[in-house]
Parts: structure tokens; C-alpha cells; sequence
């Protein structure tokens, strides 16, 4: 007879909480071991049966996934926000136990981890989107000095090392100019260093044919097309574009109450439209700049009619752009899927997302 094992894991820096249970969901094993390659795959070896793994997604959580894969049936990397809060004291036991007894009756949400031969443009793309985070962050900060005294600093004529001496020229003491000045210091080395993260990883992006199909969708260039593979990874991942949608930050939230309504005797669904509350709040913040960046080069360029006929129909243009991004990235799943190149002459009429 095939035994089957669910095992759960509260993974930690240092240690690891470990719960065992069987296909009825009675605990057969309990362990807390040091948070180290060599004790998990003892403990892991150590169980008879076919085992399924479960443990939340966290810093550890991409190498605590290739360490175990090879040596069990199933590893399932959960999201840690949709599992059920506890009604009860949290303590990592009860947790292990939790997530052991969630994998068992298919309660947890799992989170896509990637395979080897992706590893190094998911590492670089994100060690790029974290430099330009931090450049961002930076100038936020530099340009928020100059506002705060009312000096006009729209553009990107601000961050011009040539033009420092002329900025701190218009700033009213000296502490104020030191910090300034840091700021800008500060700023070097980071954007030093992106550009570096950004020439790797669109060299790295150049050994996947997926880079080379998503450069040729308006608005998407090398840079774009490789954030994109090197975050999504698949697009197999999504069944449809509205999956790729939430993922992305581009789905619309709305909400309905007192649909149905008696009519004849009979149950109809109300005319009532549901209420749109925006997009959605849980969504990887890369892929949506990737695609509102996007929208913003595309509404300028290859789709401006389709962008201008939108705000002459009276369309915000916020909007607007966000229907241009929701666009690009359905047609971005479409071709990714089936390993075509972009053609304008295959696109359907433009019509808002």
C-alpha cells in the first residue's frame, strides 16, 4: 500500500519546526531541526512513503525548494497572506501543523518557483528592479528637498551631475546644501550599478527566445521584454489574461450585492452594473512599471490614434493608459504562449481593454 505523507514546515533562520501527517490527518511525526541542507535532507530521507512538502514563501524559500525537490513527490511553496489566520495562539508548532493539515485537504495557495534553467535571469531581474527601487527612492527624496522651498525641478535636468553646482546655488543655507549633496552622492554609485544590473541581465535575457519575441510588442524594448521573462518566467503559469492581470496590478476590482431579483415568478439577475473599485492591490510591483511604462511609450508611438480616440471620447487619461497596459500585457501572454512574433495586422480592432 502507498503511504502518503504531508509534511509542513515553519521555516526560520535558524531552526525549522517540522510536522508529519498521514492520509487521515493524524500527526505520525513531530521534529525541530537546525535550518541547514545536510538535517532537513536527513529528516526528509529519514520518512518512508510518498511525501508532499509544504512551506511558505520567504527569503529561504527559493533554495529550500530546489534543496528538497529532487528527494519527495511534491513541494508546494504557499503564499503566507492566504492561509487561514489561526483561531488559537500562534507558535511555530501549531503552524507547521497547520500548513501540514492546509497541504493535506488542498488549502494553500502556492506560489510559482521556476526551474534551474531560469535561475540566473529571475536572480538578475530582480537584482535590477531592486537598484532601481533604490534610484528611485533616491531622486523621490532629492527632488522632495527642492519642492518643499518651492524650486521648480520638473524633469530630469536634477539629476544632471553637470548642473549640481547651479541647484545648490538656489538652496538658502549650508546644511541644507551638505544634505543635498549627499544625496547626490548617494545617487552615483546606484546608478553606476544599475546600469550594470541592467547590461547583464539583457545579456543573459538574449539566451531565452521568449526576450526576442516580447521586444517586438509596442512599447516593450530589451529591457522591458527582460524584466518581464525574468519575473514571470512562464507564461504557462497563467491559464488566462485576466490571471496575468491580478499578477500584474491590472485587474479591475468590483463589487455586486443584490444580484437576483423575482420577475414573473421567476429568479433574474439584476441590471444593476457592479461597482468598480479599482485595480487590485496584491500584485508584483516590477511587471505593473513594466506595462505602465509600457502603455506610456506605446501611447505616444505606435498607438497614439488608438490613445488619442479614447481621450476625445472623453476617457481619463489615466485611464486610458491603464486600458493600453492591460492590452499590452494580454497580447504579451497571447504571443508568449504560442511563440509568435508581434503583428499589428493580427491585432483586432482597438477597443478599450
Amino acid at each position: 500500500m502507498n503511504l502518503l505523507k504531508y509534511i509542513g514546515m515553519d521555516v526560520h533562520m535558524a531552526m525549522t519546526v517540522i510536522a508529519v501527517s498521514d492520509s487521515k490527518g493524524k500527526v505520525v511525526a513531530e521534529a525541530i531541526v537546525e535550518t541547514k541542507a545536510s538535517t532537513i535532507l536527513d529528516f526528509i530521507k529519514g520518512q518512508r512513503g510518498t511525501l508532499h512538502v509544504a512551506f511558505e514563501e520567504g527569503n529561504q524559500a527559493t533554495w529550500l525548494y530546489d534543496l528538497i525537490r529532487p528527494h519527495v513527490a511534491e513541494v508546494l511553496v504557499c503564499d503566507p497572506r492566504k492561509i487561514p489566520a489561526s483561531q488559537g495562539n500562534k507558535a511555530d508548532k501549531p503552524d507547521a501543523k497547520r500548513i501540514a493539515e492546509l497541504l493535506r485537504t488542498h488549502g494553500l495557495n502556492p506560489v510559482y518557483h521556476g526551474e534551474h534553467s531560469t535561475r540566473d535571469i529571475k536572480e538578475l531581474a530582480q537584482s535590477y528592479s531592486s537598484l532601481v527601487k533604490d534610484s528611485t527612492r533616491v531622486k523621490s527624496r532629492l527632488k522632495a528637498l527642492f519642492r518643499a522651498r518651492s524650486i521648480d525641478c520638473s524633469g530630469t535636468a536634477l539629476y544632471n551631475p553637470d548642473k549640481q553646482k547651479s541647484w545648490l546655488e538656489q538652496l538658502e543655507n549650508t546644511a541644507v546644501r551638505t544634505r543635498a549633496s549627499r544625496l547626490w552622492e548617494e545617487l552615483e554609485p546606484i546608478e553606476a550599478l544599475r546600469e550594470k544590473a541592467e547590461k547583464d541581465l539583457v545579456a543573459e535575457a538574449r539566451k531565452h527566445n521568449a526576450s526576442k519575441i516580447l521586444r517586438g510588442i509596442p512599447g516593450i524594448g530589451p529591457i522591458r521584454a527582460a524584466v518581464i521573462v525574468g519575473i514571470a518566467v512562464t507564461p504557462h503559469r497563467f491559464r488566462t489574461k485576466r490571471q496575468f492581470w491580478a499578477y500584474c496590478g491590472l485587474a479591475v476590482i468590483t463589487k455586486a450585492s443584490s444580484e437576483y431579483v423575482m420577475a414573473g415568478g421567476r429568479v433574474i439577475r439584476s441590471k444593476k452594473r457592479p461597482l468598480v473599485r479599482g485595480l487590485n492591490s496584491n500584485y508584483n510591483r516590477a511587471l505593473k512599471a513594466v506595462f505602465k511604462g509600457a502603455a506610456l511609450t506605446a501611447a505616444k508611438d505606435q498607438w497614439k490614434l488608438y490613445y488619442d480616440s479614447m481621450i476625445k471620447n472623453g476617457v481619463d487619461p489615466s485611464i486610458a493608459h491603464v486600458n493600453i497596459a492591460r492590452k499590452i500585457a494580454a497580447i504579451t501572454l497571447a504571443i508568449w504562449k504560442k511563440g509568435e512574433h508581434y503583428d499589428q495586422a493580427k491585432v483586432k480592432t482597438m477597443q478599450a481593454a
